[in-house]
């Protein structure tokens, strides 16, 4: 008997996690996954590395990130870069800022 692939949704929930969340048994999972298919590995490390960004306010490292996102054959994540292209300084503000929009969004 062969196991089973997870599903799109289940690798997608282990990738968006942090990494000390999922279980012992998902974390094995999603390395089997991440080693079988390195495109998924990339996109792993880029995911994580821009949630890092972003819960620890270091803005300042977005050029690089992006950079990073450039030099792997991820057409997705190319497209999310020029879009952040587009209004870089204010990205970098908002992974960098403590202040936010909340209020006046309210």
């Amino acid at each position: 008997m062969t196991a089973r692939s997870p599903s799109p949704r289940a690798v997608a929930k282990w990738i968006l996690r942090p990494p000390e969340s999922p279980t012992e048994s998902e974390q094995v999972q999603l390395k089997t996954v991440r080693t079988h298919c390195p495109e998924l590995a990339a996109l792993t490390h880029h995911v994580r590395s821009f949630a890092a960004m972003l819960t620890s306010r270091q803005g300042e490292r977005l050029p690089d990130w992006l950079g990073g996102v450039r030099q792997d054959d991820l057409p997705s994540l190319h497209t999310l870069a020029a879009g952040i292209d587009q209004g870089r300084d204010a990205v970098i503000a908002g992974l960098t800022l403590p202040w936010n929009y909340s209020v006046v969004e309210g």
